[in-house]
C-alpha cells in the first residue's frame, strides 16, 4: 500500500471519528415539543353487552390514569408522601396515583466524580423511577383518563397502605412491605362494598420506569424485559425506533407501543445499564399479558445540569406495564393481586439468590452467558484477596492466554510453515488449474505430507472468541466496575475520558489498544494465498476496531490492550525459538520440502 492509499485510510477513519460531533454542530437537533410521543393504547374488553344480567362496567376504573400521562401535563394536587426506610433502600411512596415515586438505593451513587472518590450519600444515592410520568404500582385503564387518583397513605410499622374510594361501592387497597433482598412485598386488593356485583375491566400495572443515570449512562442498554419460563425477550430503543440492523431506513416510522397478549408471564423488568426493576406475579394471580411504551420524562433541573452539563436535555425512559385481565367482582367480596418487586443492583450474587431466574436480567443467558458468569466470578474471587478489579482483570486476562499458549504457538508455527509452502502449493495450484478437484486432492496431500493445516492458524482465535464475547457481556453489565478506577481511568465501566477536544472525547485506552493489534498485526504471517494489496489492508483493519470500541467501556479496553501485549510477546518467543521447520521462511534459508508421493 503506498502513502498516498495510507493517508486516505487514515482521513477516511478520522471523519468516521468525528462524524457524530460534527452532525451536532452543523446540524443541531430540533427541540422535542412539549407533546406526548406514544400513543394511548386502546384496551377492550370482552365478554360484556348491555344485557341487564351483565354486572355493570365501571368505565376507566373510576378515573385512573393513562400510562403515558407526562408528570408535567398533570392537574395541580396536593401530593403527599411517605417514606419507607430499610438498612438497603429508602422507598417514597406518593398520594398521586397511590404507588412508588422514586426508589434511592444507600449504598450506590448517583453520580460518578472522577475527582475525588464518589460515594453514596443522602445528596448522591442511586435512584430508580425518578422523575417517572406515573408511579411504579399505579392502575391504567382503556388509557383515555388525563389525571392520577388520588389515596389516603398510612403508616404502620414497615407497612405502607394507599387506600382510595372507586366508584359503585368499589374500593382499591394497596398494601407495600419489607422484604430482604431488595425486595418488595406488594398486595392489591379490590373490595366490592356495594349489593351488587362489579366488572373490572382491563387494567395495566405500571411496574416502573427505566430512566438513565446520566449522560455517560448506555442508553442502548435502557429498555424492558420479560419471562416466560422458558426464554427472555427484550424490546429497548432500537425496536421503538423502528430500526432495521442498526440502522433507520426512511418510510420506517418509529413505534410506540410494545405489546405481547399472553398468560405466561413470570416476570417483567425494566433495566438501566446498572439498575432494575422486576415484578413477579406469585402463585394464583393472574397476568394478560405485557405492555412497554416509549416515554418522555421531566426536563432536567438546574441542579441536574450543574452536576452533568452534559445531561440529556430531555431523557426518554421506558415504561412497562402488566395487564390485569377483566374480573367479575360479586357483592360484599373482595379480590388481591400479590407481586414481589425487586428494585435494585444488576448484581449477580444478589440476584442470583432471588426466585425465578431473575439473575437473566444480568443478560448471561445463551451460549456466551455460561463464559460471562465464570468471568465475572471469577473477577469478584480475584478482588476478594485484595486485588483492585483493574489488576484483577489483567490476572484474568494473563491467566486465560497462559491456558491457550500451546495452542496459539502451535497455530503462529502453523502459519509460518504454511508462508514457507505458498510457492510449491501456487506450483500445485498453476499445475491443475483446469481441474479443480485434482488440484483440492493434491493440496490437501500436500499439506498432509508436509504436516500442515490451513485450520492450523484458525482453529485457537476460535476458541479464544467466546472468551472473548463472554468478557464483553460481563464488563458492560457488572456493577462492581462503576466507579473502580485504574490508573488515569476513574470508572472502569465508562470510557477513560481524560478531555474534550472541540467537543470529541480523548479516550487513551482505545488509543493504545490500536496501536498494539496494529503493532501484531504487522507480526502475524500472512495468510496463504493473500496476495500483496490484501495483506496491506489487513495490517490497517484494526483501526477499524478502534472506531467501533472508542467510546466502550475501558473496562474492555484494558483486557483487549493486554491480550494484545502478550500475543505480542508470545509472537516474539516463538519467533527467537529454534524451530528447524519455521527457518524455511526466512530469506536466505534453504527450503526442505516434502513432495508428495507419488502413487503406484
Amino acid at each position: 500500500m503506498d502513502r498516498k492509499s495510507i493517508i486516505i485510510l487514515l482521513v477516511s477513519l478520522a471523519l468516521l471519528l468525528a462524524w457524530g460531533p460534527l452532525t451536532n454542530k452543523l446540524y443541531p437537533p430540533k427541540p422535542v415539543p412539549k407533546t406526548n410521543l406514544v400513543s394511548r393504547a386502546t384496551n377492550t374488553v370482552s365478554g360484556t353487552n348491555n344485557s341487564p344480567d351483565t354486572p355493570p362496567v365501571l368505565q376507566a376504573a373510576s378515573n385512573l390514569p393513562p400510562a403515558t400521562a407526562i408528570a408535567t401535563n398533570l392537574p395541580p394536587k396536593e401530593e403527599n408522601t411517605i417514606t419507607l426506610e430499610s438498612s438497603e433502600a429508602s422507598y417514597v411512596f406518593t398520594s398521586i396515583g397511590g404507588g412508588i415515586k422514586l426508589i434511592e438505593l444507600k449504598k450506590y451513587p448517583q453520580t460518578i466524580s472522577c475527582y475525588g472518590k464518589s460515594k453514596a450519600g443522602p445528596t448522591n444515592r442511586a435512584s430508580l423511577n425518578t422523575k417517572a410520568p406515573v408511579p411504579a404500582f399505579a392502575l391504567t385503564a382503556d388509557g383515555t383518563s388525563n389525571s392520577l387518583q388520588s389515596f389516603t397513605l398510612t403508616k404502620t410499622g414497615d407497612v405502607v397502605r394507599a387506600e382510595t374510594p372507586l366508584e359503585g361501592g368499589l374500593y382499591l387497597i394497596k398494601e407495600f412491605r419489607f422484604s430482604t433482598n431488595y425486595l418488595l412485598q406488594v398486595k392489591l386488593r379490590y373490595e366490592n362494598r356495594s349489593a351488587q356485583p362489579l366488572q373490572l375491566p382491563e387494567r395495566g400495572l405500571v411496574i416502573g420506569t427505566a430512566i438513565p443515570m446520566g449522560h455517560r449512562d448506555e442508553t442502548m442498554q435502557m429498555g424492558i424485559e420479560s419471562y416466560n419460563g422458558t426464554k427472555t425477550e427484550s424490546v429497548s430503543e432500537p425496536w421503538f425506533a423502528n430500526y432495521t440492523m442498526g440502522c433507520k431506513f426512511l418510510g420506517a416510522n418509529p413505534r410506540t407501543v410494545y405489546r405481547v397478549d399472553t398468560t405466561n408471564v413470570v416476570w417483567e423488568a425494566v433495566n438501566n445499564q446498572f439498575f432494575t426493576m422486576i415484578a413477579r406475579p406469585e402463585t394464583n394471580t393472574p397476568v394478560a399479558g405485557i405492555i412497554g411504551r416509549r416515554v418522555l420524562l421531566a426536563a432536567p433541573s438546574k441542579e441536574d445540569i450543574a452536576n452533568d452539563p452534559q445531561y440529556f436535555a430531555r431523557p426518554v425512559g421506558y415504561q412497562a406495564e402488566l395487564i390485569l385481565p377483566p374480573h367479575q367482582l360479586p357483592a360484599q367480596s373482595f379480590y388481591e393481586y400479590h407481586y414481589q418487586l425487586f428494585a435494585g443492583p444488576k448484581e449477580y450474587k444478589t440476584l442470583s439468590r432471588l426466585p425465578a431466574n431473575m439473575d437473566l436480567v444480568m443478560g448471561f443467558g445463551g451460549f456466551f452467558g455460561f463464559f460471562a458468569r465464570a468471568l465475572l466470578l471469577a473477577m469478584n474471587g480475584i478482588y476478594t484477596l485484595g486485588v483492585p478489579y483493574g489488576l484483577a482483570i489483567i490476572v484474568i486476562t494473563v491467566v486465560i492466554k497462559m491456558l491457550f499458549w500451546p495452542l496459539t504457538t502451535a497455530s503462529t508455527r502453523s502459519m509460518k510453515r504454511m508462508a514457507a509452502l505458498q510457492p510449491q502449493m501456487k506450483a500445485i495450484q498453476e499445475k491443475y488449474k483446469e481441474d479443480p478437484r485434482k488440484m483440492n486432492s493434491k493440496l490437501m496431500e500436500f499439506m498432509k505430507e508436509n504436516k500442515v493445516s490451513p485450520m492450523g492458524g484458525c482453529l485457537p482465535l476460535l476458541l479464544q472468541i467466546p472468551v472473548f464475547f463472554g468478557f464483553y457481556t460481563m464488563l458492560r453489565s457488572a456493577i462492581e466496575l462503576r466507579g473502580a478506577s485504574f490508573l488515569w481511568a476513574c470508572d472502569l465501566s465508562q470510557s477513560d475520558t481524560l478531555f474534550y477536544i472541540g467537543g470529541f472525547p480523548f479516550n487513551p485506552l482505545p488509543l493504545l489498544m490500536g496501536a498494539t493489534m496494529l503493532w501484531q498485526a504487522r507480526l502475524t504471517p500472512p495468510s496463504p494465498g493473500m496476495d500483496a494489496a490484501q495483506q496491506q489492508i489487513m495490517k490497517y483493519m484494526p483501526l477499524m476496531m478502534v472506531v467501533f470500541l472508542y467510546n466502550f467501556s475501558a473496562g474492555l479496553a484494558l483486557y483487549w490492550t493486554t491480550q494484545n501485549l502478550l500475543s505480542i510477546a508470545q509472537m516474539k518467543l516463538t519467533k527467537s525459538s529454534a524451530d528447524p521447520k519455521t527457518t524455511a521462511g526466512k530469506p536466505g534459508a534453504p527450503v526442505k520440502i516434502v513432495p508428495p508421493k507419488k502413487k503406484s
